[in-house]
């Protein structure tokens, strides 16, 4: 094809590539929760902080072992890697469908030969057949449609947003394994921590059980206080049991989430050490932050490529125009195909308007709208779930201190008052009950002060996930 034919023809793509589309007007719903967080005697009395981004995790967390831990899980959890995986096939779908939008140039040769019978061919007095050898080289597009009224590039449209929504769900399951990795990294600690004390208490229990034992040797003590001093080694005992295979089971998690063997030496140590840096997370916010959380910005997405399919629904109803073009040379002789005169080209336009399709367009209207109207039901449960997130960990952020400070408090009165019975019972002037009660007390004050320890460990990383894992690296 000459390039003087070419022109008009590139004109028209270039109008049609720079036409609109008859997406509907993209409008952001509103926000369905309250625009601050919840307020009451359980949250920090503080005012609403005004929106600002987030610490990243490398600048969040404050452990060293965790944070090589959480290195070796980016580099190695199979759901990341999945996520990832997913992103790329959703650009690669972006890309083919965007392909669309320009015709696909292909370059061709070809030697077509024919034998035909002279009776066929119609020539009178010839006897036999007629051979016939045709060679051609051509450049050209086939079926290539004009989108004069955008549904190509509705579509598009909407692959592109699901690419952006792929990146979103990666970033998503990123900041969730973060949060796992953590909790499973906090839990271990915990356990270990729980271990130790068991054992403590079988070992103190144990020394107690053997004083009561002389005792009743020396025509002091009795069988039942010896009976009852026995119930807390017995008790300390199944607890480091069961704890021992606790602890054992955090690591076999920890290692999964990880997706490789975690070193013994990035495990953790005091459950009480910190984590994080609590004062860099907000102890209030504005429901506008939410609106930067990746799966909530994953369901906007979504939402964008449902509104830009309505746009294709409705680009169906109209005229669709396709081009086939083609220019190149043929001869009947391979020597002469590229001579004077040799030239050949073809041009076929062809335009199809629906006339009776039964409703199928429509109906697929209506698919797009309700498709649309589910997206935004979807968006807006995503805030709600946000808003509710947030203010639950909020909730529990505004009371754990106090938690904290009654579970230690009561650890430090049973310690005292275990002192008092075991020396009153060491003096005689009083039952070995009493020091059993205590014994008890302390045990139960100090199991439930570690694991209010590890639950305000989880609320700051639950915080921290929940508010949307600041920058992603």
């Amino acid at each position: 094809m000459r390039p003087a034919r070419l022109k008009p023809l590139a004109g028209v793509l270039v109008l049609v590539l720079a036409g609109c589309t008859l997406d509907p007007t993209y409008h952001r719903p509103a926000s369905p929760v309250p625009e601050t967080s919840p307020s009451g005697p359980a949250y920090p009395a503080v005012a609403a902080a005004e929106p600002a981004p987030l610490l990243g995790w490398r600048d969040l967390f404050t452990d060293p072992k965790l944070k090589a831990v959480i290195d070796q899980a980016l580099a190695n959890n199979r759901d990341l890697r999945v996520a990832v995986a997913n992103i790329q096939e959703a650009r690669a779908q972006y890309q083919v469908q965007r392909s669309a939008l320009l015709p696909q140039v292909n370059a061709q040769g070809a030697e077509n030969y024919t034998r035909t019978p002279a009776g066929v061919a119609g020539i009178p007095g010839l006897k036999g057949s007629i051979d016939s050898r045709i060679y051609s080289a051509q450049v050209g597009f086939s079926a290539f449609e004009l989108d004069l009224f955008g549904r190509i590039r509705s579509l598009t449209r909407a692959q592109q947003e699901q690419y952006f929504a792929s990146e979103e769900a990666r970033r998503t399951a990123q900041i969730s394994l973060i949060a796992e990795v953590a909790g499973d990294y906090l839990t271990y600690g915990s356990d270990r921590a729980q271990l130790k004390i068991a054992r403590d208490t079988e070992a103190s229990g144990q020394a107690s059980l053997d004083l009561t034992q002389k005792r009743l040797d020396g025509g002091v003590g009795t069988e039942l206080d010896v009976a009852q001093a026995r119930t807390v080694v017995e008790q300390a005992r199944v607890d480091v049991a069961r704890l021992t295979t606790q602890v054992a089971q955090d690591k076999n998690a920890l290692d999964l989430v990880v997706g490789a063997a975690v070193d013994e030496s990035v495990l953790p140590g005091d459950v009480g050490d910190p984590v994080l840096q609590a004062d860099a997370l907000p102890a209030a916010i504005r429901s506008e932050v939410l609106l930067t959380r990746p799966d909530v910005v994953q369901a906007e997405d979504q939402l964008k490529a449902a509104n830009a399919n309505i746009g294709a629904a409705r680009a169906a109803f109209f005229p669709s125009l396709t081009l086939t073009a083609e220019g190149g040379v043929a001869s009947t002789a391979l020597s002469t195909l590229f001579r004077a005169g040799t030239g050949a080209w073809t041009f076929a336009p062809t335009i199809a308007q629906p006339i009776f399709d039964f409703g199928k367009n429509q109906a697929n209207l209506h698919l797009a709208k309700a498709q649309r109207d589910a997206a935004v039901a979807t968006y807006e449960k995503s805030i709600q779930t946000a808003f509710r997130e947030v203010a639950d960990a909020l909730a529990q952020r505004g009371t754990i201190d106090q938690q904290l400070a009654g579970e230690q408090a009561l650890v430090d009165a049973s310690a005292d008052a275990l002192r008092l019975a075991t020396a009153r019972y060491e003096r005689g002037s009083d039952t070995y009950l009493n020091e059993l009660i205590a014994q008890r007390s302390l045990y139960i004050a100090q199991q439930a002060l570690v694991s209010t320890r590890l639950a305000a460990q989880i609320n700051l990383v639950t915080l921290y996930k929940v508010l949307g894992g600041g920058a992603a690296s």
